[in-house]
């Protein structure tokens, strides 16, 4: 067999990085909902796939044998070989073969986040920064991903979650930021309510009354006292959302409810005190917004505790399995359809996802969900397109900063031309622990 170089090798860490970490990762499994799962290929030189029930044995001289529930798959049907710096994958003797990213393979290098395929399951295989466990199976919880970055991220958020700490959830439009808004308030255990507030919704005239109150009489139109949403939110949560868009004297108006714990309803001589816990999201760069004079720095200190920045949809391909069997448990799926939701780059997100699978699923009628269900655009998705979307400049920028520096964020932030609160605001936004850097 030729070995196909249709793509570079993975990369060897550069000298000074943080050291990365293999992981093979089952996508989807038989063309079914769920069945996700990731293994830890530290020690691991070669691995063998096949038809079974699921499970992995590991085996003497670094080799893993997985079984995956796909009964179109061989009982031996493909291997990955690790060969230096990156992985080869090679058809076993399978009956039907193996497909790299859309075209059919015999053997070939295989690069980070490229997709195989073999039978109606899906793997890829990626390096990480940050080293998962042995196995791990998905689940539909909000707060779990395969990815390894992600992962740790919400780990970290599940025991903030538990306490009053403010948190910022950044990301594109429909990542999914109020879900996570919702599992933050179900992990608290607050008695309360959790109430959303879509701050770009609120009308100009009317923030200040909409979200601290008002008393009759205060303005025309206030025929009755309103409490405003901050009191209806306390004991509980309140979530603002596309806090971005809140107009300057608003800003200062909250701030000065997150540093005293009371509301001055508009028109009111006397406060209210709150049990506030706020969570807030924006799809909008803040600190931009801040060089800008647009956003208010000490807002964001109050309201940045804790900040998660969600990646767009296309960045968490791994987790395709456990989105289906959310949003269509009871599904079955084509090869075909799962290779167009893998290499489609949804511009809109899960958003978009949902609509699709909805639509698909109301098209199939109960009947295996195939690509003229789709939309046009996704159904004639090609892996050829580009997929994931392009690094985040700020984030390599900070990474080569580091490693220049050895984690010295203080040096970071005199190279940066930036005061050092805010780099490490960016530090917590992209996960980065400037301990990893210090040697």
């Amino acid at each position: 067999m030729t070995l196909n170089t249709r793509t570079l090798p993975i990369d060897e860490s550069p000298s000074g990085a943080a050291a990365r970490t293999d992981h093979l990762y089952l996508v989807v499994a038989g063309g079914k909902p769920g069945g996700g799962a990731r293994w830890s290929l530290a020690d691991i030189d070669s691995i063998e796939i096949g038809r079974g029930q699921v499970r992995s044995v590991r085996k003497q001289g670094g080799a893993l044998r997985v079984d995956c529930p796909d009964p179109y798959m061989s009982s031996s049907h493909l291997r990955f070989e690790r060969e230096r710096a990156h992985w080869v994958v090679a058809d076993a003797g399978s009956r039907n073969g193996i497909l790299v990213d859309g075209a059919k393979q015999d053997r070939a290098i295989v690069t980070d986040r490229d997709v195989v395929e073999a039978g109606r399951s899906f793997f890829m295989l990626r390096q990480d920064e940050i080293a998962g466990p042995a196995e791990l199976l998905a689940t539909a919880d909000p707060l779990t991903t395969l990815d390894c970055e992600l992962a740790a991220r919400f780990d970290e958020l599940r025991r903030i979650a538990q306490s009053d700490i403010p948190v910022l959830v950044g990301g594109p439009t429909g990542t999914g930021k109020e879900r996570v808004a919702r599992a933050i308030h179900i992990l608290s255990r607050r008695k309360g309510e959790l109430v959303p507030v879509n701050c770009a919704a609120l009308p100009a005239t009317l923030v200040e009354s909409e979200l601290f109150g008002h008393k009759k009489g205060a303005f025309s139109g206030a025929i009755s006292d309103a409490p405003g949403l901050v009191v209806a939110s306390s004991g509980g949560t309140l979530f603002l959302d596309e806090i971005g868009d809140l107009p300057a004297p608003a800003q200062a108006a909250l701030l000065r409810v997150l540093e005293e714990h009371e509301v001055r309803p508009v028109g009111a001589t006397s406060v209210t005190r709150v049990d506030l816990r706020v969570v807030a999201a924006t799809h909008r760069d803040l600190d931009a917004m801040i060089e800008d004079e647009a956003f208010r720095e000490d807002l964001i200190a109050r309201l940045s505790g804790f900040e998660l920045e969600l990646p767009a949809l296309a960045e968490r391909r791994v987790d395709l399995g456990a989105m289906l069997a959310e949003i269509t448990p009871d599904a079955a799926f084509a090869a075909a359809t799962i290779r167009a939701l893998l290499a489609y780059a949804w511009p809109r997100n899960v958003r978009e996802l949902v609509r699709a699978l909805e639509r698909a699923a109301a098209l199939a009628g109960g009947s295996e969900i195939t690509p003229a269900h789709l939309p046009e655009e996704i159904a004639t998705a090609k892996f050829t397109a580009p997929v994931v979307a392009p690094p985040d400049a700020r984030r390599e920028e900070l990474v080569a900063l580091l490693e220049k520096h050895k984690g010295n964020v203080s040096k970071v932030a005199q190279d940066l031309g930036r005061v050092r609160q805010q780099v490490q605001r960016w530090l917590k936004r992209y996960g980065l622990d400037p301990e990893r850097y210090r040697t």
